[in-house]
């Protein structure tokens, strides 16, 4: 491998907690996997690949209706809209009794679409539970984090917070460090270091969590800078586990920092703030607020 490949920088696989990777030569048929492709989807894009499936079914069968010649009662000769619509009401098992089918071939139409509705009615009700019904985290992780001097030692540091109003049981949250390193050979490869925090488990993750990570000899940081770890082309990597108490389920998240999003010799902003009748305030409007030392 030339000198110059030295320099090539590999992609970031989670920036900001998503996936930041193009894939080549893999298979893209999402019908082979299509129910964890219909899982996946945004909210957005699922209604419209339903909205899709439901036009182009009715729509197929309307025309086998069409097919059979004048085969439905008190529907107009020809006429794709009437052969459509008596297709959602046979799908849907509405039955008007203002149209009906008045031959065998329409009655044998009518049969295998009444069989794929119930399927099909099986199916999304199945769909839908498993997407409304899947354990999620609304976890709040700081916009950045810091490393800045705690207990006399540099310490990394950035802040999680749990959005919900509920408790999260054994709550554990694992860190990852993902950098470039070139071996001898020349080649570039995307190594991975633990590092360990001063407190890795929460028996009760209700509020905020500050994970520190002290820059110690043992630590993968140690002895790095703001320029090299710039020239790594590094990547911390945050997953978070726990059980909410609501749903008595596993949920996870995860999120990442960029060596841009990293501040050095900077503190976060204290948050906990005691109000006049002694009550404590959390005040998440400055939950992101770093100051320079």
């Amino acid at each position: 491998m030339s000198k110059t490949h030295h320099r090539h920088k590999l992609p970031h696989v989670v920036s900001r907690g998503s996936r930041n990777l193009l894939r080549k030569g893999s298979s893209h048929l999402h019908w082979r996997d299509s129910y964890h492709w219909l899982l996946t989807l945004s909210w957005g894009k699922f209604v419209i690949v339903i909205i899709v499936a439901y036009t182009i079914a009715n729509s197929l069968f309307a025309l086998a209706y069409l097919a059979g010649g004048d085969s439905i009662a008190n529907a107009r000769p020809r006429s794709f809209a009437d052969a459509f619509f008596f297709s959602v009401q046979t799908m849907a098992s509405i039955g008007y009794g203002a149209m009906f089918p008045k031959t065998d071939y329409a009655n044998l139409v009518v049969a295998i679409e009444a069989l794929f509705g119930l399927m099909g009615l099986a199916m999304g009700t199945g769909l839908m539970f498993a997407r409304f019904s899947r354990p999620t985290a609304r976890v709040l992780f700081s916009k950045v984090a810091v490393i800045t001097t705690y207990n006399g030692k540099p310490t990394l540091m950035f802040r999680a917070a749990n959005e919900r109003h509920n408790q999260i049981y054994e709550a554990e949250m694992h860190v990852n460090l993902v950098r470039d390193e070139v071996s001898i050979e020349g080649s570039v490869m995307r190594r991975f270091y633990d590092l360990e925090l001063v407190r890795n488990k929460s028996p009760l993750f209700v509020l905020t969590w500050t994970a520190m990570h002290i820059i110690d000899e043992t630590s993968p940081l140690y002895g790095e800078t703001e320029e090299t770890l710039h020239h790594s082309n590094i990547e911390i990597i945050v997953i978070l586990t726990g059980m909410d108490e609501t749903v008595a389920q596993t949920i996870h998240t995860r999120h990442s920092y960029l060596t841009e999003e990293i501040h050095w010799n900077h503190r976060f902003v204290d948050i906990l703030v005691t109000m006049p009748d002694g009550k404590r305030l959390i005040d998440y409007t400055r939950f992101h607020d770093v100051v320079k030392l």
